[in-house]
């Protein structure tokens, strides 16, 4: 079985098309293709209040090439999700229609919450050790979602209009900041020691950059000073020193500033990253509803 799952953020846009085999009686899920697209959607929308002609442009020709992939690989069933920017566009509605005609790609819009929970989908606290709690971060453009897991339930989750997009602008407020923590501090509480879940493509790129082993975790205070070195350069030296892109260089550093802060005010001093995103738990997502119909 081939599925895939767009994920229309306020920085890219990302399709994942996998082929699910059963593997002594288990789903194996195994990447077929991933291909992100920089849409940088936010950059718009929580300036102008709206999706401007030229990324709108950019939306629909990318669902064109989205759907033409789609079935090139012969994809059986799908999601489309679109998440922060395209919640606040004035347009989104109106572009959604359009994608539709253009391409057959049914975009829905999920709130917050939807999206913590597709991140919740990926079960990887499951497979970790029970004698910790743990807290899934997942920083996006426009957002932030925490969801925190403990003896085998999920006990809180919430979004924040916290995201990289937004701090590149000067968009997020000290209230913001204040509202976040005060919910950490009611919210993330356990008598067991709590340990971080990392996602998104700022943390997949610190991970990397430090060496650490896949399985093993980083430490805060590792994240701490790769978020100092990083604020001590200017967008072109991250670009050159570490090899990266500019929509990325530009936003790491906003990225980990969330990360430091949620970790400081939860008292989590280790973070997994195994490589997870909202278009893989939209692909688990996808696979549990058509499991539960048998």
């Amino acid at each position: 079985m081939k599925i895939a799952a767009i994920d229309i953020g306020s920085n890219a846009a990302r399709l994942l098309i996998n082929e699910v085999k059963i593997n002594n009686k288990q789903p194996e899920f195994i990447k077929l293709n991933l291909l992100r697209i920089p849409l940088r959607l936010g950059m718009d929308v929580f300036t102008l209040g709206k999706i401007g002609e030229e990324r709108e442009k950019m939306v629909i020709d990318s669902m064109k090439i989205f759907s033409d992939l789609m079935k090139i690989y012969k994809v059986e069933h799908y999601r489309a999700c679109a998440t922060s920017a395209m919640r606040d566009a004035a347009n989104g509605q109106n572009i959604i229609e359009e994608v539709k005609k253009t391409s057959g790609i049914d975009i829905e819009i999920i709130t917050g919450d939807e999206e913590a929970t597709l991140v919740f989908e990926n079960h990887v606290a499951e497979g970790l050790d029970k004698e910790f709690a743990y807290l899934y971060i997942d920083v996006g453009g426009g957002s932030t979602e925490l969801t925190f897991y403990e003896n085998g339930k999920m006990k809180y989750e919430k979004s924040f209009n916290i995201g990289t997009i937004r701090l590149l602008n000067n968009l997020v407020t000290p209230d913001n900041w204040k509202d976040m923590k005060e919910e950490i501090r009611i919210n993330i509480n356990s008598k067991k020691p709590i340990v971080a879940i990392g996602s998104g493509g700022n943390i997949n790129k610190v991970f990397s950059m430090s060496k650490t082993k896949d399985g093993k975790p980083m430490s805060l205070s590792h994240l701490k000073k790769v978020h100092k070195e990083f604020d001590d350069l200017t967008v072109d030296e991250r670009m050159t020193k570490h090899n990266m892109r500019e929509d990325r260089a530009d936003v790491l550093a906003h990225a980990l500033k969330i990360f430091n802060n949620v970790m400081t005010w939860s008292e989590i001093n280790r973070i997994f990253v195994p490589k997870i995103s909202v278009a893989d738990g939209l692909i688990h997502n996808i696979y549990s509803k058509l499991y539960d119909k048998k």
